[in-house]
């Protein structure tokens, strides 16, 4: 079986760039994962998701252990069989999920007890518990189990819920056991401050882990804030591990984190966007809804190589998208997928090629531009 690992290819200025070896297939970093919520990207096809370049897809230990329950995806012959997915599958752990959705929270140093968003049932999460669950789903990269508390919040409370999360990280690790070929990412905390930041993750680097994930932003705190964060909490971190940074975000929020360091993101921002119409695009974002595009035979973007580009027209995807027709979500989202994906082969080669700096130039100079003028 082979093992888990990073091979750092490349560096220009603090970017990176590097291939993450797993049993299930390699992963190319700077990395964009695609979120499967409830063991789907929403509006796709397993298989139409790889075509737009992803290498790895997200999975919801919260929304899966609720339903259709751990036991019943493992009793499937796990996640990957159970959604047809072969290839490298990240889950997180449940937390931010337990923080953001259920109701009726009671945090104790155990973990965490709660309500159901779906059903009202009671149920726990722990370190041990939260292990077992990613455990029987098979994913290939499991987080720990922490606590993410929301920004602002004063510097009390982000401590101790970091020294808490430390406390976590610990007993997940060795909830997690000998697994060969999976691996476990560590996720510091600390909020805003750099001397929290660090502590955390100096208790990390002490206990061990197969990568590390820069947890606790793009929770509320804005783009400044947390560039300004980035510009030291990864170089805090191990250089020849993995970095993930947790639930990011919009492109320019994406280049701005590879620029300091960051290999691996998520969010769902590509997949649900398409479905309420919002496209991604060089020029910057559009949508479609507008009248703007009712009788424009042009294509969302002339250079882009996606289904929805090469088969179809503004004045069509307007048309399917105030029709309330499926086809929409569809072709948009595979669309906003296709160009996450773009954008990071971009930042791939132009890290490789030790152009990084002008490829970041160009990237801001063509979303500055607009939209191109309507017909």
């Amino acid at each position: 079986m082979t093992s888990f690992s990073f091979d750092l290819k490349g560096t220009d200025g603090r970017a990176r760039t590097g291939v993450i070896s797993t049993p299930r297939g390699d992963i190319r970093t700077p990395a964009f994962m695609p979120v499967g919520t409830a063991a789907t990207v929403k509006a796709m096809l397993p298989g139409s998701v790889r075509e737009t370049g992803a290498d790895i897809l997200l999975g919801n230990t919260y929304h899966l252990m609720l339903r259709p329950t751990a036991e019943r995806i493992d009793a499937l012959g796990g996640l990957h069989k159970f959604m047809n997915w072969d290839r490298p599958i990240l889950t997180d752990s449940g937390g931010f999920q337990v923080m953001s959705l259920a109701s009726l929270r009671k945090l104790t140093e155990e973990g965490v007890t709660f309500k159901s968003h779906i059903d009202g049932s009671k149920h726990t999460l722990s370190p041990e518990r939260s292990m077992e669950i990613q455990r029987l789903l098979g994913s290939d990269i499991v987080m720990c189990f922490d606590e993410c508390p929301a920004l602002p919040a004063d510097r009390s409370r982000i401590a101790e819920s970091m020294e808490l999360s430390m406390r976590w990280a610990k007993r997940s690790r060795a909830a997690f056991g000998d697994r060969p070929g999976h691996a476990l990412f560590g996720i510091q905390q600390g909020g805003l401050e750099e001397d929290l930041r660090g502590q955390s993750a100096e208790a990390l680097r002490e206990i061990g882990f197969e990568g590390y994930a820069v947890g606790g932003l793009a929770v509320g705190e804005g783009q400044e804030a947390m560039f300004g964060c980035l510009d030291f909490a990864p170089e805090q971190l191990p250089r020849d591990k993995p970095r993930y940074l947790m639930g990011v975000g919009k492109p320019d929020d994406i280049v701005g984190a590879v620029a300091r360091g960051i290999d691996m993101m998520d969010c769902v921002l590509p997949s649900r966007s398409g479905r309420t119409g919002q496209v991604f695009t060089r020029h910057g974002v559009l949508n479609i809804k507008n009248a703007r595009h009712q009788n424009d035979p042009r294509p969302l973007d002339e250079n882009c190589s996606c289904p929805a580009c090469r088969g179809y027209s503004r004045a069509y995807l307007h048309h399917v998208f105030r029709s309330q027709e499926i086809i929409s979500s569809m072709l948009l989202t595979w669309h906003n997928l296709h160009y996450y994906q773009d954008l990071m082969q971009g930042m791939r080669d132009a890290i490789a090629a030790g152009t990084f700096e002008a490829w970041q130039t160009s990237f801001h100079d063509g979303r500055a531009m607009g939209d191109i003028e309507p017909i």
